[in-house]
């Protein structure tokens, strides 16, 4: 990693009237990164992320409370570690429907982000701490496609959540979905495109398993995990 960079990322942070003291270098590497390591890109993305952070999230976190009808229809997993240590995160399409309430949906989307990355936290947040989600579209319907969704969501890890996205494997794809996932990829920046992976056959359905860990996948996946879900897991408090 360039300090070099890094220092003039800082530097530029500070000219922008932000501050940096809070927040340590695996972080400021996140945004570099997302920016092709140019600090000045860097050092704007930050400071955006800064403010749309105090404005969206006051609280420091979006409580159950203010996201109850995203809750309710339970399509959210965390399952634990993967075998290199990323929380993973399942989604069950099939459970998802168009919000009616986009405000809320936006704050779910903040909330389950959140919660699966602190899931990974060893005690202290370090900074460079990445999700590996699996999006399961078995048993998929019309009623339950929802473009604008997987946009937002996407969206969201680009400009609020750079670099923490390890991997995105999307399971049991319908025929009907493979148009609206084309259209979907429009939106996509092209490094959050090479991180995900359409599973399609038994070859890559076993290099799924082997790379993401038996032990925190569910049978129908090939592991031998139960499902837990989003709000039936209890983080751990931080340490000082």
């Amino acid at each position: 990693m360039d300090q070099l960079k890094l220092t003039q990322m800082k530097t530029y942070i500070n000219k922008l009237t932000s501050s940096t003291q809070n927040y340590g270098d695996q972080t400021l590497i996140r945004f570099l990164i997302a920016r092709s390591m140019d600090p000045n890109k860097a050092a704007k993305m930050f400071v955006s992320w800064r403010k749309w952070r105090s404005s969206f999230v006051p609280l420091g976190v979006v409580p159950d409370s203010e996201v109850v009808d995203e809750l309710e229809a339970k399509k959210i997993y965390l399952q634990g570690l993967s075998k290199d240590g990323c929380p993973v995160m399942v989604v069950k399409a099939n459970r998802h429907y168009q919000a009616k309430d986009q405000p809320q949906f936006k704050k779910f989307v903040v909330h389950l982000l959140d919660k699966a990355i602190a899931s990974g936290f060893k005690g202290k947040e370090i900074g460079n701490e990445k999700i590996i989600a699996v999006l399961d579209l078995d048993q998929l319907g019309y009623k339950n496609v929802d473009a604008r969704g997987f946009i937002t969501g996407f969206q969201f890890l680009q400009a609020y959540y750079p670099e923490r996205l390890q991997k995105c494997y999307i399971l049991n794809m319908p025929w009907f979905f493979v148009s609206v996932w084309k259209m979907i990829s429009r939106f996509l920046e092209k490094a959050t495109l090479e991180k995900i992976v359409i599973v399609s056959n038994e070859d890559e359905k076993k290099q799924f398993v082997k790379e993401v860990g038996e032990d925190v996948l569910p049978e129908e996946f090939g592991g031998h995990a139960n499902l837990v879900l989003l709000q039936d897991v209890v983080l751990q408090p931080l340490e000082d």
